[in-house]
């Protein structure tokens, strides 16, 4: 019985430094400026750009929806860039006719500025990019962009690393913050941003979380064998 209470003990106390451990990560400040990746941003109806709710590979939008991405360091979706070009679906597919079983995306990629490429790179001459897919009615969002600006670059994890060739390596990294007067910021480090944007840092703290819910779950369990 004191073996098994030992046992508890060890693992409530492993569980309590996991919490000081989240707690302290979650109330420290900001060591990194946020991550580097394509947002994905969505338009129906002439309203503003919207952040999208889910990827452009299970998105569908519809005929005469915008769809647009942005290039940008982001540490989340309250302060994610914007592309800069309204969704104007008028402006961009204005003289393309709809066609049966298929429909019309207006196109925006906003490959960002020199201060969110990645070392080494610069961003495409003309900063944004528009055109007006024409997929077919099921098509994603995915495949509507895929129809005007190739090549796409995808990870292993499928997820949305270069648009028209930018950039041409990396995806989703990790941003240092830079101090004043410092050297660039310190290499980064692979991030599971999803392919639409997203916090990558909330990923961070939910798996914490997790962590911590099994350890609750071993300190019950082993508070009922004693």
């Amino acid at each position: 019985m004191r073996a098994t209470g030992r046992t508890g003990a060890r693992v409530a106390g492993a569980a309590a430094g996991a919490l000081l451990t989240l707690t302290a990560v979650a109330a420290a400040p900001a060591q990194a400026a946020g991550y580097r990746y394509w947002s994905f941003w969505e338009s129906s109806g002439g309203k503003p750009w919207a952040y999208a709710t889910q990827g452009p590979a299970t998105a569908r939008p519809a005929d005469g929806d915008a769809i647009g991405f942005r290039f940008a360091i982001s540490q989340g979706t309250s302060d994610t860039s914007r592309p800069a070009l309204a969704p104007d679906f008028a402006g961009i597919c204005g003289g393309v006719e709809k066609k049966d079983g298929g429909k019309r995306v207006a196109v925006v990629v906003d490959f960002g500025g020199p201060a969110d490429a990645p070392p080494g790179e610069t961003p495409p001459a003309e900063p944004i990019k528009v055109g007006c897919a024409e997929v077919s009615e099921d098509a994603t969002g995915a495949e509507a962009l895929a129809a005007v600006a190739k090549p796409l670059r995808y990870d292993s994890a499928a997820m949305l690393c270069g648009i028209a060739g930018y950039p041409a390596r990396g995806c989703g990294e990790q941003v240092a913050e830079q101090a004043p007067g410092s050297a660039a910021p310190t290499a980064p480090t692979p991030a599971a941003a999803p392919a639409h944007g997203g916090g990558p840092s909330f990923g961070v703290l939910a798996g914490g979380a997790a962590v911590l819910a099994l350890g609750g779950a071993a300190v019950w369990k082993a508070r009922r064998r004693g």
